[in-house]
């Protein structure tokens, strides 16, 4: 077929929907009119007890959300489980600026090389050393993702040269034979990692909570799970009533029971570091202090903006503690206790390179990225699914487009935005006049919200930076 007859046949289909929708709309124009005149007449004229606008203006009052979560209640009688994170809108890193060098420090030019890479695990014998401090964070095989999607973020991650986390699923060996470093998560359910599993870590992270559903425990149903999922765990001749990742780590009752297991950790990883996952809460400080006491070299908070694949409303909406109140008192507690040799990780909300380099500065060693991880996993993927279903049925194990998910664009996607990331975090440490990390602190700081400011412990923008104090040198006679 020849160019000119391709055109033709095509401006001409062009030609074709361009007259029907022409037609439909002259067609329908009159009709549409009238039903809107309809409409407006009833508005304007309607008492308002029987005024469609009275519906409006409850919605309004109770909230759009929280009436369409009332309503999914009454559908299923059941606790209602809330998947990515809570609505709620706390003191967070948007209300922190960075303070760019200029005279008072000079930024660095665009060819200055600059450090991001970041060692967990410092006093370890095998620490673990990435090439950004942005980790993805644990997100399973089975209780949340879909394999493939599991793989692509390993090999994401992988080509970045930072670390992925195994989560609560089934150890799955693809992603140990793709990952650059893993993190392997250790839980109580059924389908725990074994010590053979456990030795192929780079990190071994004991879970005791997240953000999004506090300590508890979860259930999965069998119903969501599908016959592979079902093998892979292992739980093919188990009761419903054992489908359970239980809260806590059982036999583990004591900071005493906890410290044998760090111990035991620690012996079996053969001295990678040795971490533990918690869910920020207002006892945060007790937390911590029996999590030093166990001897861990990492600790990792998630705080209230933390996501999951579902969690009870109630836990994702109204408990915890704010991701950016979490780090500040973590930090100046351990400043306190004099144990800034254990590396704190952050998560939970979350979002951009700016908010990494704020969490940074005010002394997170590193990252945990979850939610942004996956929607870079979805992309351009997300128009397979849009617009009559949401992205994540294309991630999620039991998503009905889980099938539609292509791997190799998603670990592509992966990579490219740590890839983006890496790169602003570098402009971001020149625009600072700093060639590492490690050179962070919060005098880089300023909050432009004043209950930011009280939180964080940095300078409000109404007050003037504190004065540099000036370098006593001792005169030497000649």
């Amino acid at each position: 077929m020849i160019w000119w007859e391709l055109g033709f046949m095509l401006g001409s289909a062009l030609l074709a929907v361009a007259f029907f929708f022409l037609a439909t709309v002259l067609f329908w124009r009159p009709l549409f009119n009238r039903f809107l005149d309809w409409v407006v007449r009833r508005i304007f004229t309607d008492r308002y007890v029987e005024n469609l606008l009275e519906g409006f203006n409850a919605m309004r009052r109770h909230g759009f959300q929280h009436t369409i979560e009332n309503e999914l209640r009454c559908a299923e009688g059941r606790a209602l489980l809330k998947p990515i994170g809570t609505h709620r809108h706390y003191p967070h890193f948007d209300g922190l600026l960075l303070a760019p060098a200029q005279l008072e420090r000079q930024a660095l030019q665009d060819h200055d090389p600059v450090d991001i890479r970041v060692t967990l695990g410092r006093r370890c014998q095998r620490p673990l050393t990435l090439e950004m401090p942005i980790l993805a964070s644990a997100m399973g095989y089975g209780v949340a993702l879909s394999k493939q999607v599991l793989v692509a973020i390993a090999r994401g991650t992988a080509a970045a040269k930072t670390a992925c986390n195994m989560g609560q699923g089934p150890f799955v060996k693809e992603v140990r034979d793709v990952a650059y470093k893993l993190v392997v998560q250790l839980h109580g359910a059924p389908w725990k990692p074994t010590e053979e599993q456990l030795a192929q870590a780079d990190m071994i992270e004991i879970r005791y909570g997240q953000g999004a559903t506090g300590g508890l425990g979860t259930t999965l149903e069998r119903s969501h799970l599908t016959h592979d999922i079902i093998k892979h765990l292992g739980v093919e001749n188990l009761p419903d009533s054992q489908l359970y990742i239980p809260a806590g780590i059982p036999k583990v009752n004591s900071v005493r029971d906890l410290r044998q297991l760090v111990d035991q950790l620690r012996q079996i990883g053969g001295g990678v570091p040795i971490a533990i996952k918690l869910a920020a809460s207002h006892y945060l400080e007790r937390d911590l202090a029996k999590a030093i006491a166990a001897g861990v070299d990492v600790i990792v908070l998630d705080g209230a903006q933390g996501g999951t694949h579902d969690s009870p409303a109630i836990v994702v909406d109204d408990f915890g503690l704010p991701t950016l109140a979490a780090l500040a008192r973590a930090v100046r507690f351990l400043e306190e206790q004099q144990r800034t040799d254990i590396d704190l990780i952050i998560s939970g909300g979350l979002r951009t390179p700016g908010d990494v380099l704020k969490a940074l500065a005010l002394g997170a060693r590193a990252v945990y990225l979850g939610t942004p991880i996956l929607f870079a996993a979805v992309h351009d993927q997300i128009v397979d699914a849009l617009p009559f279903e949401p992205p994540t049925e294309l991630s999620f194990a039991d998503g009905q487009l889980a099938h539609l998910f292509n791997e190799d664009q998603g670990a592509r996607s992966i990579t490219n935005f740590l890839t983006s990331c890496a790169e602003e975090l570098r402009i971001g440490l020149r625009a600072l006049g700093k060639r590492s990390l490690s050179q962070l602190n919060r005098h880089d700081l300023v909050a432009w919200q004043k209950d930011v400011a009280e939180i964080a412990a940095v300078p409000y923008i109404a007050e003037p930076a504190p004065p540099v104090q000036p370098v006593r040198r001792k005169l030497v006679r000649l």
